[in-house]
């Protein structure tokens, strides 16, 4: 299937706009259904917009995937639990320090998985792509960090750090789950990852739920009407993560994903009139000029 070179992306930017409406909605449901509650919204109401969608990708092919080898799995597995684990540490991160210093060290994430990425998957690493990420990363931590605010000792830097690592291991391990399913189509790969995956997301969330909180469960459920458009917007977000991964390396992917640094820092500046420190553009010029460099080199 020939696919332009440019269109990971295009994928990835959409990915990380809707990403950033998907965050919006589940912080306004953090108050009535806790953290877990609000982030098992986001695997149990998008699943069956990503099960719609691939059945629309099945029907326009004709055809179904093909069931892919035993390593699949594993490879899915091991994306999923990553994630679980790397949203546990960031969380316990942010009760050591501030939301904003947390950030800052998951968004490291670039770094970690073009290592991981070369490393397990073979995926290349030229000078320019390291240097695109090198930057457009250093200039994410600078506009998320005020001086002064990174002390407080090594536990919020492990936990953060810790955090990064699992989150590029979760976006290496679907990459590689997708890169395993031998058919010819990168869109029905990519869709038929992402309802396996959010398929065994929510069955593992919803049994830790059942055993460990089920009023939460069950407040998930009395909450259906608001949920429904953030489990939209994730399937929505993650589609078009998997669609990119499909095509690109994941370390590309990932960077460019750091334009959702942008897209909050004009929601702040134009919608909320909050000005923008020197700091804040220093580190603006750093991801543009990031992403330039990395589409450059791609």
């Amino acid at each position: 299937m020939l696919v332009a070179p440019w269109l990971w992306a295009v994928f990835t930017v959409i990915a990380a706009a809707a990403q950033t409406v998907r965050n919006a909605t589940q912080r306004s449901l953090t108050a009535t259904l806790g953290t877990v509650g609000a982030t098992h919204v986001r695997f149990l109401f998008g699943f069956p917009f990503a099960a719609l969608f691939l059945l629309l990708v099945i029907a326009a092919h004709g055809r179904v995937p093909p069931w892919p080898a035993a390593s699949y799995w594993l490879w899915v597995f091991e994306g999923a639990v990553t994630q679980f684990a790397a949203t546990a540490l960031m969380l316990a991160a942010m009760g050591e320090r501030s939301f904003v210093v947390t950030i800052a060290y998951t968004k490291t994430e670039p770094v970690q998985v073009a290592l991981f990425g070369l490393v397990l998957l073979g995926d290349p690493v030229t000078l320019p792509m390291a240097l695109a990420i090198g930057i457009a990363t250093a200039g994410v931590v600078l506009m998320s960090v005020k001086p002064g605010a990174m002390a407080g000792g090594w536990k919020p830097t492990l936990l953060g750090l810790g955090s990064a690592a699992l989150f590029g291991l979760s976006a290496i391990g679907f990459r590689g789950a997708i890169l395993r399913v031998d058919d010819p189509s990168f869109v029905m790969t990519a869709s038929f990852t992402l309802v396996v995956g959010l398929a065994l997301q929510s069955a593992l969330l919803t049994l830790y739920l059942y055993v460990r909180a089920p009023a939460v469960l069950l407040a998930i459920f009395r909450a259906w009407r608001p949920s429904l458009f953030a489990g939209f917007m994730g399937a929505f977000a993650s589609q078009f993560w998997y669609l990119g991964f499909a095509i690109a390396t994941a370390a590309s992917v990932r960077t460019l994903a750091l334009v959702e640094v942008l897209f909050a820092q004009a929601v702040s500046r134009f919608v909320f009139k909050q000005p923008t420190s020197p700091r804040e553009a220093l580190g603006i010029v750093l991801i543009v000029a990031g992403v330039v460099l990395l589409l450059w080199a791609y």
